[in-house]
């Protein structure tokens, strides 16, 4: 007989800042699974141990974390057995194969920040490099990305972003497969310092390392 695994059943029942960045996370780099036998699976899967392991306490999970490889990378899976987490994401919104469709979930604005780190964290980008070297007086500069394979995923964070901060991303198409494009939505120096501050503000868990970078650019303009 198998050992019952610990697991906050609600967590995705009830907004909270935890949950939001969770969420977020979610979207980025985890996935649905419904197997032949009717089990409902809920997995993330991620390069970085120390965060998934962050992940599984906020859940209060007791499920192990297996280790995968891919393309001869090194990954960790926390696959996760429940009813409850495959239905409540599916009320958000969230579905099996959810990477070409999803859409943004309708995040309170409490919890929007949350939900926008989470997925940074999973499938964001800082870069940090010098512009117009070809000139006398180069300069730093920063830009941040967001990727997907869901066009409309990233057209809905977009316009809230920009409803919400008034920030101006621009949208672009990184693959020429049609079948299988993906996008990415990018945005210049001053409203990538914007975002910083919008997503660190009161800031519970987050990639120590991204978070570095934008402190490092601050300092460094300075």
């Amino acid at each position: 007989m198998s050992a019952i695994k610990k697991l906050n059943k609600d967590f995705f029942k009830i907004w909270s800042l935890e949950m939001a960045y969770v969420l977020g996370f979610f979207a980025a780099d985890g996935y649905l699974t419904l197997n032949k036998t009717g089990g409902r699976y809920f997995s993330i899967q991620i390069s970085d141990k120390q965060h998934l392991v962050n992940i599984r306490k906020l859940l209060a999970s007791g499920h192990k974390i297996a280790v995968r490889y891919s393309n001869g990378k090194k990954f960790y899976r926390l696959q996760i057995g429940s009813k409850e987490f495959y239905n409540d994401l599916g009320r958000l919104g969230f579905t099996v194969k959810k990477s070409h469709v999803m859409n943004i979930p309708n995040v309170p604005q409490k919890f929007f920040s949350s939900f926008v780190r989470g997925y940074f964290d999973g499938d964001g980008n800082i870069w940090i490099g010098l512009v117009h070297k070809e000139r006398k007086t180069s300069h730093m500069t920063l830009l941040t990305a967001f990727t997907s394979c869901s066009k409309q995923f990233l057209t809905g964070l977009k316009t809230s972003l920009s409803t919400r901060l008034g920030v101006k991303g621009s949208l672009v198409t990184l693959a020429t497969n049609r079948k299988n494009p993906s996008y990415r939505l990018q945005y210049s120096k001053k409203d990538s310092l914007q975002l910083f501050k919008f997503m660190y503000n009161n800031s519970t868990i987050h990639l120590e390392r991204k978070r570095r970078r934008f402190e490092w650019f601050e300092k460094m303009r300075w």
